[in-house]
Parts: C-alpha cells; sequence; structure tokens
C-alpha cells in the first residue's frame, strides 16, 4: 500500500486522524493532513482504507 494526500484539497475535517491515527494526522496550525507513513505496515492497512472513504474531501488516494 502506498499512500498520498493532496493538502490543498484537505478541508481539515480530521476523519482521517480519527480513522487511522498511525497513519494521519493534523498540522497544528492549519487543521490540514499531515501523512505519518506513506507506506503503512500491514496492520493499519484497513483503517487507512476506511480514511480514504470518509475523507469528505477526497484528499487521500492510494496508489
Amino acid at each position: 500500500m502506498r499512500l498520498s494526500v493532496d493538502r490543498e484539497r484537505c478541508c481539515g475535517a480530521g476523519m482521517c486522524a480519527l480513522t487511522a491515527p498511525g497513519v494521519f494526522d493534523q498540522d497544528q496550525d492549519s487543521g490540514r493532513v499531515v501523512l505519518l507513513a506513506a507506506e503503512p505496515p500491514a496492520h493499519f492497512h484497513k483503517a487507512a482504507r476506511l480514511a480514504i472513504q470518509v475523507c469528505p474531501c477526497l484528499a487521500i488516494t492510494e496508489g
């Protein structure tokens, strides 16, 4: 699994950080997504894929 984020597209809802806190965080200043692990370990894959689905801004992609 390889993830990427579009910080310009991010609206700061924080669903990614709530859903997969080992993979995503939020910037303290802007509230935008911070990718902690572009290639997360296998035990994070299910949560990361769920975070992609629940992102209201479609700012997270896999591939």
